[in-house]
């Protein structure tokens, strides 16, 4: 009994490391923010990147008070896919075709959960580590900070400015696109660069399916094949 009473405070505090609270703060704000995201887009789209904002955040505090934990890098990657994917399913209910945002759900969910069990199988501690990868451009998104955030921001910025133009609930994708780029003001060239950077993400999510795939397969290999 004493054995279990001292392991009881150990995991409260693990659940309330700072960088936790953070994720849980991105948590309410999501929620908040779809809670209003059809009668005041504004505040939707301040919430939602504010939100997003702090992914950097409770990483720096993680590293910043040697708070890493298995389960706030869980924590933040199910808060992460599951933001993206509820506004791929609002865009999916506004623009046509919406199976374009419903195959960018699919491929995001299934990239990054096969990564993440790929990295169980090899034994990593983190999803990021990539180093034995044959993909330049894999291992640099996940090795160089600075490129990893200019494409996953590249991909919110895209979302939310697809949402906040759209005037009503049967819009053609294509059209608004190439209306919104041609008007050679600050928002065709913010439009133009999350385009850019958004490519390269979905770029790289294939990469990591495929990559993460591989590593599945080699595994049921050497398991068929030892004695």
């Amino acid at each position: 009994m004493m054995a279990s009473n001292k392991q009881r405070p150990a995991k409260l505090s693990v659940y309330l490391y700072i960088p936790n609270i953070v994720g849980y703060m991105r948590v309410v704000l999501n929620c908040f923010a779809f809670a209003v995201c059809f009668s005041n887009k504004t505040l939707f789209s301040l919430l939602y990147f504010f939100s997003f904002c702090c992914d950097s955040v409770d990483g720096w505090c993680a590293r910043k008070f040697n708070q890493v934990s298995t389960f706030g890098a869980v924590l933040d990657m199910v808060t992460d896919r599951v933001s993206t994917a509820c506004l791929l399913v609002i865009l999916s209910q506004i623009y046509r075709p919406s199976l374009v945002f419903l195959s960018l759900l699919a491929l995001d969910i299934a990239s990054h959960w096969l990564q993440m069990y790929s990295t169980f199988l090899s034994g990593k501690t983190s999803h990021k580590d990539v180093k034995d990868s044959t993909s330049w451009l894999f291992r640099l998104y996940y090795g160089n900070r600075m490129f990893m955030g200019y494409c996953c921001v590249s991909c919110e910025i895209l979302y939310i400015i697809l949402f906040l133009i759209s005037k009503n609930h049967t819009e053609n994708l294509m059209s608004v696109v190439v209306e919104s780029l041609t008007q050679f003001s600050p928002l065709s060239l913010l439009l133009a660069l999350s385009i850019f950077g958004w490519s390269i993400k979905q770029i790289i999510n294939v990469i990591q399916m495929k990559t993460a795939a591989d590593v599945c397969v080699l595994y049921d290999i050497d398991k068929q094949h030892k004695p």
